[in-house]
Formats: structure tokens, sequence, C-alpha cells
């Protein structure tokens, strides 16, 4: 199965909503990893499935206490729990300062959310480029997906990032994962606000990158993490975020495709006989 690593940049929009959304509506059975190396807060936000609070110390950090001895996928559904509706969800850390310790984890994490038998993982890594240890599970994914409104500001920022993700990942990786870019935007402002981002990148000279869509859906925002009542499959929130999540499976099957093809031994040369 894929795994789809969603990011930000300083600024950007949250990450959290657009991973919990796009969780949601999946093709596929998924899990939602929260691996926000700032500290995340799913465990604050959303209720587990009898309607009791989350439990902030059943996730990564009790699979990181467990997994210096080795990690293997099984492992995971150990330390994973179950959201209102039946998502099954890890957990992230509480903080920064957790993460300190956790720097050796991301890369084998990584590889184990990969391996998950049936099942794509959506793993949420927050704002990246303080916690350059991330790049371990980024340069892992089968796709990495940044989210961007159409600011220029935001959009320099962007720019600015994918070239240091780019370097950074292959650095780290034969084959580092494809890229992908996500506009937030009114859902009526959808063709312009791509457009605009298209343009600035393209005078720097860089590839069309962009992806799709998501709704800027405050309200939809609000009834995702239950805070009124309402038809959730109605909002833009989550009719946008059905559209985008058959596009990044798309792209993300390609992408572990890609990969299996370039990790695979390649035949030994003929030897002549003459």
């Amino acid at each position: 199965m894929v795994l789809i690593a969603l990011a930000a940049d300083k600024g950007a929009p949250g990450v959290t909503t657009a991973a919990t959304a796009l969780s949601a509506v999946w093709p596929r059975q998924a899990l939602l990893a929260e691996c926000d190396a700032a500290g995340g807060d799913l465990a604050y936000r959303l209720p587990a499935d009898q309607g009791h609070p989350l439990d902030p110390g059943r996730g990564l950090l009790s699979l990181g206490a467990v997994a210096r001895k080795g990690l293997d996928a099984q492992q995971i559904y150990q330390h994973t729990q179950r959201l209102v509706g039946g998502l099954q969800v890890l957990v992230g850390i509480g903080g920064a300062e957790q993460a300190a310790g956790l720097t050796w984890l991301w890369e084998p994490l990584a590889q184990s959310l990969k391996a998950l038998p049936g099942t794509d993982v959506i793993a949420d890594c927050g704002r990246i480029g303080s916690y350059p240890s991330i790049n371990g599970l980024l340069s892992t994914a089968d796709l990495v997906v940044l989210f961007a409104r159409p600011q220029l500001d935001q959009v320099a920022h962007l720019r600015d990032r994918i070239a240091t993700l780019s370097r950074a990942l292959a650095e780290r990786s034969r084959t580092p994962p494809p890229l992908g870019v996500v506009v937030v935007a009114d859902a009526k402002e959808f063709a312009r606000a791509m457009g605009e981002v298209r343009r600035v990148m393209a005078a720097a000279g860089m590839p069309d990158l962009v992806l799709g869509g998501l709704a800027h859906d405050v309200k939809g925002a609000e009834l995702l993490r239950g805070e009124w009542g309402g038809r959730l499959d109605r909002t833009m929130l989550i009719r946008s975020a059905r559209e985008l999540a058959a596009n990044l499976l798309t792209r993300a099957d390609s992408g572990a495709q890609r990969g299996r093809h370039a990790q695979a031994p390649q035949p030994a040369p003929e030897r002549s006989t003459a």
C-alpha cells in the first residue's frame, strides 16, 4: 500500500484538518498517522469511537518506547486508536521536547507504515523546516504533498521550501518521492488560485506540481471537529477532499510503482563467450 506525507511551510493552512478530511473519505482503507515533530493535537480535537477522549499517551510516544528493540508493521496496530466513525489513528507526540528523543524513529516508522497490509497511510507531518529529522520519513514516502494558500508571500515560501526539500530528499534517497502542491482556497476560486500558484512557480523555472485544491471551509472544519451539528458530507471541505483524495491516490500509486521498480534487482549483464 502507500504512504502519503502531508506538510506545509510556515504560515500555511492547517495540515491536520486536511489530513483528517482526506483520511475520512479515502477510497481505500486508511490510517491517519500524526507525525508532526512539533507536537500533535488530534487527541484534543477528536473523540474516540465510544465518545471518550483519545488517550494522548497511546500512539507515537508509546510506540517509540518499544521500537528501540525493533519495529515491524504489526506493532503499529497495538498503538493505534479508533475515532468515531471508525477511522484508525496513530496519535502523535505531545511536543518538540518529546520529538528530541525520537529523531531516530522517523525512517523505521515510515518503512513500517508502508508495510501495513491492506492499508494506506496518511501522515500529518505539520509544518516542516525546523525538524530536519522528519526528512527520514518524507524521503521514504510514496508522495509528499505541501499545502499552501495562493497569497504571494505563502507561494514564495512554498517555492523556496520545495527547492530546499528536493535537495534534502535527494541526499537521503536514490529514488526520492515525487512532490506535489495542494492549494487551499475558496472552492469558487480554485481555478484562479491554482493558476496563480502555477504562474509564480513557472516564473522561478519550476515544474507544475499543483495536484488540486482543497476548500477553505471554516464551518466544515468545525463540523469535522464536532463543534456544531450538521451534515459533514455536504460541506465543501469534504466534497473537495473526495476529489483530491482520488487524485492523490493515483499519484501515490504511481510513485510506489516507480520506487519498487528502482529498487528491484537488475539482471546481471550477459557474459561474453567470445
